[in-house]
């Protein structure tokens, strides 16, 4: 059985391309309580050099994503808001299978996204 993890794909649908250099923060959630796993950026193909959660830290339970969409927009040319239409995009889903592989992507423009689990 092959052991399980987290991975993503971040692409920017109003541009075509991948969203690189985009911050992405991983939580394990625990009733209140949000504890930071990891924090990484996209490569130039907008996803992480290495799965968000690797196989020794991968555990069933609940999580949240958080793409930080509005910095990255800021820097890739979108006319800025103030505030910002989209920023911090937080994604929360739960692991059942600790033997699965999970892919979270994100399909990103500035006034709307959309996402639904990989493969």
């Amino acid at each position: 059985m092959a052991e399980g993890y987290l991975t993503t794909h971040v692409l920017d649908t109003a541009k075509g391309i991948p969203a690189a250099g985009l911050e992405i923060v991983l939580y394990r959630l625990e009733g209140d309580v949000h504890d930071e796993l990891a924090r990484m950026v996209t490569n130039a193909d907008g996803r992480t050099d290495a799965p968000i959660l690797p196989k020794e830290h991968f555990l069933p339970g609940a999580y949240e994503l958080e793409f930080h969409a509005g910095a990255y927009l800021d820097a890739s040319g979108t006319p800025p808001e103030s505030p910002r239409f989209l920023d911090v995009i937080p994604l929360r889903f739960g692991i059942s299978d600790d033997s699965a592989h999970y892919h979270v992507p994100l399909l990103l423009s500035p006034f709307g996204y959309s996402t639904y689990r990989g493969s």
